[in-house]
């Protein structure tokens, strides 16, 4: 899998306990942003996702939604063509 995934989480989060175990499952390599007492990620989270809850997961810089959407995408046969997908080699970072 060679996609940039970024999920932003909370703590004491089921669904982004459920988020993190389905992506490990499919032995995908991640980076974790706890945004429990970041008031500045969770502005930009709303912005960039339109969503106020957590987790919020971005492949390759673009929102794909929480766990319900993911598990959804994965369902669906969706999810690994994201997962396969090369990154932009000029994406800025995501914000941590």
């Amino acid at each position: 899998m060679a996609a940039v995934v970024t999920i932003y989480v909370t703590d004491y989060c089921g669904f982004c306990a459920r988020a993190k175990r389905l992506l490990t499952e499919k032995r995908v390599r991640f980076t974790e942003v706890n945004v429990e007492d970041r008031t500045d990620l969770r502005a930009w989270l709303r912005e960039a996702s339109g969503q106020r809850t957590v987790p919020q997961i971005f492949i390759n810089g673009r929102s794909v939604g929480g766990f319900t959407d993911i598990s959804a995408l994965d369902e669906a046969g969706e999810l690994d063509p994201l997962l396969e997908e090369v990154p932009d080699a000029d994406a800025p970072p995501m914000p941590r």
